[in-house]
């Protein structure tokens, strides 16, 4: 089994490399209908999985210099306190009993769904709030904004670990249309590390990390994000997200159904 979950981490990380859509939406999923590893035990493990390979990507955007921290902060601000509140919720209501894995279940669905949203409909969102330069926010405004992004992708990341990629990305795009992609990119991973570690942390302390199984992902994955990520100019990007949204909508409706 240790073997298929580091092809399954390989395969998965060469697909994020690819397309560049957070893997949680991709590995909690496949550790649930696949494996059939219990929700919260694949989140928790994915949302480790998550920090340790977020925080390596971190450093290479901070090198780089496409990290916007005043918005890092911001999301921050929304984000943390609404993982550390989500994680006391799921202790007091039992992140282990059948009722909550199911509400889990359906949390992670709903996350993919969105994700597949944010995949397939980004660039008219994008050509939207461009053409409506009245809509934009500033200031104020724009700050309270970016802090309430930030609490409600804190607690879709604590209860189904998808959100920090597409999700996030997206939402960055809508309120700072003129961030360069790079910067959006860069900025969506760094306050997606500090989220991703106390998401984990609460799952740990939990209990509901699978420390081998994690162990396994990050062997397979990291070589896949780097074969990925090399090979990403000679692949058509849409053809790749057509077939990532196609895979994710069936892997939603097999989590509902």
């Amino acid at each position: 089994m240790t073997l298929t979950y580091i092809i399954s981490g390989f395969a998965v990380g060469t697909l994020v490399g690819l397309t560049g859509v957070g893997g949680g939406s991709l590995m909690t999923p496949l550790l649930t209908l696949l494996f059939g590893v219990s929700p919260s035990v694949a989140v928790g493990t994915d949302l480790a999985f998550a920090s340790i390979t977020k925080a390596t990507g971190t450093f290479t955007h901070r090198l780089r210099g496409t990290v916007e921290w005043q918005v890092v902060r911001l999301l921050c601000f929304g984000a943390l306190p609404a993982a550390l509140l989500t994680t006391l919720g799921l202790k007091y209501f039992g992140t282990l009993d059948k009722e909550i894995g199911q509400i889990i279940r359906y949390s992670i669905a709903g996350s993919v769904f969105l994700t597949v949203i944010a995949i397939l409909y980004r660039s008219k969102l994008i050509a939207w709030i461009n053409a409506h330069p009245e809509r934009q926010l500033h200031g104020t405004r724009l700050a309270v904004a970016t802090i309430t992004a930030g609490a409600i992708l804190g607690i879709l990341v604590t209860i189904s670990s998808i959100g920090a990629g597409a999700i996030g990305a997206t939402i960055l795009v809508l309120l700072y249309p003129k961030m360069p992609a790079a910067h959006v990119a860069g900025t969506d991973i760094a306050y997606a590390v500090p989220l991703t570690a106390i998401a984990a942390f609460g799952h740990w302390y939990l209990g509901s990390i699978d420390w081998v199984l994690l162990g396994s992902l990050l062997i397979g994955s990291l070589p896949g994000i780097t074969l990925g990520s090399l090979a990403a100019k000679a692949v058509p990007e849409k053809l790749l997200r057509g077939i990532l949204a196609t895979t994710l909508t069936l892997v939603a409706c097999k989590l509902v159904m």
